[in-house]
């Protein structure tokens, strides 16, 4: 039997204004299975903005978040590492999409082969699954309409330049060019205007800021704040002489003796840079726990909030358990990118958006209450209501699972370093192992992180019996849930991962026969003796 996949669709959406969509692509977006699109790490993608007239409320959306978008970044591989890293997921997703015989239309802002993300998922899914690419208005054309001058004419020449290119080489192609446009500007700017310069040509250059929206702006290259300039900016040198007076040429004459250059007026029809939206009626964020796995350990109350929400942000694998409702905005992203997700989610909320921050377990035990919470102490979201609803833990679930291996004091730790360095989680193991405490240990490894097993066995036996009972239990409410009971002295980091959770006993804790057929029971006795 053949089984039937789904078509990834290219699909450019122009410069910005929704009404230049095309007819095919107006089509496209509205008959996709799955709506996917990018934005950097603050979460709001231009391009879903621009589409969002043509999408169908029930539709899935895959929301492809950067984990970087300039070379800083603490990731083993460098910038490159890391962006590779972040493409070959998101092609991951939407192969799973695809595989199952989903349409996914990914949205490029312009076209989707002109300088464009798209252009990484088409190299590494159009050799598995059929691919079309509906082509959109480029940004060199509409910020030429915008400029209302021809850019070239007869034999002349355009080049197309990322401003991300060599000083020295952008000023000598300049020179050598009869028209150009250079893209990618935001903080390349002053290198930019230096090559413009240098080359002879910021007299007969212009700067475009998001060409064809609201909030357009037209300058001559020479007048810009560079402290001020976005992504979305292009700066074009025409070839033919402008036979009409062009926006912003009066700008100099307009400007009072004494301004100094680069520093920007405001002219009688120009439309200034924007603010963030703004919303009459704020809404909520509310931060809800899923518990472990099973649905049934969900409360009531949070499925009311699921429910009741408007907007899902949250780590892909906990929103794919929530039930999709019809006109619910999902935003899923990775999940180490929580300051991120959290502000996103405020951003949602503060223009009216009843947002569901979606955490596996319970959103106050190394999820995302705190990330929240963090970020809400931000005053820009001093007016956006935060709430928190519990859930159950997955130390509860493994070990209830057992019996109460937890049913005297404990603490819970986890031994990820990715947020406090390993020195501060080796104090605690030993703190808490002299303390003579049972231990629920979470993120125990993960696919780059196997070491600290091993580390916190060597660490524990300091102050533990070897035949301390340990509860392993991995993936517990889920599909493939396991649950074991072994000696602290036979514990082989190797069967641990990240979807493990490590109940350590104390010396109070006990292991009984649970009957003919049944797994051993686990307890921690409520006396303690001295």
């Amino acid at each position: 039997m053949t089984v039937r996949t789904g078509k990834l669709w290219g699909v450019g959406l122009g410069p910005g204004d929704p009404e230049l969509v095309t007819v095919k692509a107006a089509r496209i977006i509205a008959e996709a299975d799955v709506v996917a699109f990018h934005s950097a790490r603050h979460g709001r993608s231009i391009s879903r903005g621009i589409a969002e007239p043509y999408m169908r409320p029930d539709q899935l959306e895959e929301h492809l978040i950067y984990p970087v978008t300039t070379e800083t970044t603490d990731h083993p591989g460098g910038y490159q590492g890391a962006i590779d890293e972040f493409y070959a997921a998101a092609a991951g997703r939407l192969a799973a999409h695809l595989a199952a015989g989903r349409s996914v239309a990914l949205l490029a802002a312009g076209d989707p082969l002109f300088y464009s993300s798209y252009m990484h998922m088409h190299r590494r899914l159009a050799d598995r699954f059929e691919a079309e690419i509906v082509p959109g208005i480029t940004s060199v054309s509409a910020a030429s309409a915008a400029l209302g001058t021809p850019l070239v004419e007869g034999d002349q020449v355009l080049t197309v330049l990322p401003g991300t290119m060599s000083p020295d080489e952008l000023t000598r192609r300049l020179a050598d060019s009869d028209a150009a446009a250079i893209m990618k500007l935001g903080r390349t700017y002053p290198t930019v205007r230096k090559a413009l310069a240098d080359s002879g040509r910021l007299d007969r250059a212009y700067y475009i800021e998001r060409a064809s929206t609201g909030r357009e702006r037209v300058l001559p290259a020479g007048d810009v704040d560079e402290s001020q300039v976005p992504y979305f900016a292009i700066t074009l040198v025409p070839g033919p002489e402008p036979t009409t007076p062009l926006p912003g040429e009066s700008r100099s004459a307009m400007r009072d003796s004494s301004t100094p250059a680069g520093t920007s007026t405001a002219v009688p029809g120009e439309v200034p840079a924007a603010g963030p939206d703004e919303s009459p009626d704020v809404g909520e964020v509310v931060v809800v726990g899923l518990g472990p796995g099973d649905s049934g350990w969900t409360t009531p109350e949070v499925t009311a909030a699921l429910a009741a929400a408007t907007d899902l942000v949250g780590y892909t694998t906990y929103i794919d358990r929530v039930p999709i409702r019809p006109g619910q905005h999902r935003h899923a992203s990775d999940n180490r990118v929580e300051s991120e997700r959290a502000a996103m989610a405020l951003d949602l909320a503060r223009r009216g958006g009843r947002v569901a921050v979606v955490s596996s377990g319970d959103p106050g035990v190394f999820a995302m209450a705190s990330a929240v919470l963090e970020e809400s102490a931000n005053p820009q979201w001093a007016d956006v209501p935060v709430r928190v609803l519990p859930g159950v833990t997955a130390a509860n679930a493994v070990a209830g699972r057992v019996g109460a291996p937890l049913g005297h004091d404990y603490a819970t730790i986890s031994l990820s370093d990715r947020l406090k360095p390993w020195d501060v989680v080796a104090r605690r193991l030993a703190a808490v192992a002299a303390a003579d405490m049972a231990i629920a240990i979470y993120n125990p490894a993960s696919s780059r992180r196997t070491w600290q097993v091993g580390a916190m066995k060597e660490l524990l036996l300091e102050h533990r019996d070897p035949g301390t009972p340990v509860v392993l239990g991995r993936d517990v409410g889920g599909p493939s849930e396991a649950v074991r009971v072994i000696r602290l002295g036979d514990l082989d980091p190797a069967e641990v991962d990240m979807r493990t959770l490590l109940i350590i006993g104390a010396s109070t804790t006990a292991v009984v026969d649970g009957g003919v057929g049944a797994a051993p029971r686990v307890y921690t006795a409520r006396r303690y003796h001295t």
